[in-house]
């Protein structure tokens, strides 16, 4: 039956003012009337509260939202809970919502509790898998490589859980300088997840951090559930920082190892590929220097062995014989062209010689020597007939030796 609405009151919520309000009373039976008209319906969450009560026909517990912060009290009658049910499980429930108007309290009626297969877990899982597969989330060329040497390392484990103690333990034998940040979180149930994705955004933005590791230990598959919620996937694949991923053992495959920039098969792996290990780049650098030594040596001698072979060749052993060798081609060129100039000046002076006889028997010398003399005017000009000369006119006679200083006395002959 419908809550009588006085006829001076508003007959709509939206209608109400601070002088007409409605009565408490009024909104609660608003609310039932709502409340009541809503279907039934599957509602899926954990059980986080439930005492069982022997002998009553109504049992209640809590059903708690697997990721969120929310929870709903259930009341089923006790013959149609399974003795199964308990604490901790994950389940879905066939329930109607009811709401009490004398306390203003909302809860579910359920008809049926089931508890949630680990088949039905698994097709969730692998329908999210294939789903963020499509988006790429999982694609090889979006994950970042992990640095060689981080400056500091992000940590998100359980409270003092036993992952937290082997990364710590694996990391600082390896390299005794390591620095952690370590962010403590739920790792299983349902505020993991609201725990894990702000401790993750904390040290995503923190500078000095380069690598992040999320981990935990072995277990179930609701166990690892959290680590397949598919808002932390999506955290995971936005983060700026290279994530490894370090859930349970070998055999345990979350979707946050496919995310992950990096999959460590167990918390202990994950610290083996973060770190390098000192004492083997400690080894592998003594066995380096002593393989650059070898090579070194053998450069050396190497070197040493050809330098010995090129001063024991002749030219470099004895190299005045190639200059003596030199000196006495020198030597011969020298005597042959010595030879071949006095040769020649020799065969030139011949002719000179000859060339001298034959103009000395032409040269008017000769002629002179006999008794001979030439004859010139005073202008130079040979007589070479008395009409050449006037009486009186002075003359040279050009003698063998010397000359005379003549004047022409006679006419000349014709």
């Amino acid at each position: 039956m419908k809550y009588p609405v006085p006829a001076d009151l508003p007959q709509t919520a939206a209608a109400t003012t601070p002088e007409r309000p409605w009565p408490l009373a009024l909104l609660n039976k608003k609310i039932e009337e709502y409340v009541s008209a809503m279907s039934m319906m599957w509602v899926e969450g954990e059980i986080t509260e439930f005492v069982r009560r022997p002998g009553s026909k109504v049992q209640f517990l809590t059903l708690t939202d697997l990721y969120e912060k929310a929870s709903i009290t259930v009341k089923i009658f006790s013959h149609a809970l399974a003795p199964t049910v308990e604490v901790g499980q994950h389940v879905v429930v066939q329930a109607k919502p009811d709401f009490y108007k004398v306390n203003g309290s909302l809860s579910l009626f359920a008809q049926e509790i089931r508890q949630v297969g680990l088949g039905d877990l698994l097709a969730r899982i692998e329908a999210l898998k294939a789903k963020l597969a499509a988006e790429g989330l999982f694609d090889a060329r979006r994950k970042k490589p992990l640095p060689f040497l981080p400056a500091k390392i992000g940590l998100i484990c359980g409270r003092n859980a036993k992952a937290k103690h082997d990364v710590l333990e694996n990391t600082y034998n390896r390299w005794p300088d390591a620095q952690f940040e370590i962010r403590e979180v739920a790792v299983q149930g349902t505020n993991a997840v609201a725990e894990i994705i702000p401790a993750l955004e904390e040290l995503d933005a923190d500078p000095t951090v380069s690598v992040i590791i999320i981990t935990r230990g072995g277990g179930s598959v609701e166990d690892l559930l959290p680590f397949s919620d598919e808002t932390l996937a999506r955290a995971v694949a936005a983060a700026h920082t290279p994530i490894v991923s370090a859930i349970g053992h070998e055999t345990d495959s979350p979707i946050l190892d496919l995310v992950a920039d990096f999959r460590a098969s167990t918390p202990t792996d994950a610290a083996k590929n973060v770190v390098p290990d000192v004492g083997e780049l400690r080894q592998d650098l003594a066995v380096g220097l002593r393989r650059g030594r070898l090579a070194i040596d053998r450069l050396l001698d190497g070197a040493t062995n050809e330098i010995s072979t090129l001063r024991s060749r002749p030219v470099m052993a004895t190299p005045e014989h190639m200059v003596d060798a030199r000196e006495e081609d020198i030597s011969g060129l020298r005597e042959w062209a010595a030879q071949y100039i006095n040769g020649y000046v020799e065969t030139r002076r011949a002719d000179i010689s000859a060339i001298t006889r034959q103009l000395r028997t032409l040269s008017p010398l000769s002629t002179l020597n006999r008794g001979y003399a030439v004859l010139r005017t005073h202008e130079g000009h040979i007589v070479r007939s008395p009409r050449d000369v006037t009486p009186g006119e002075s003359l040279t006679a050009t003698l063998a030796e010397g000359s005379l200083d003549l004047t022409s006395s006679t006419h000349p002959h014709k």
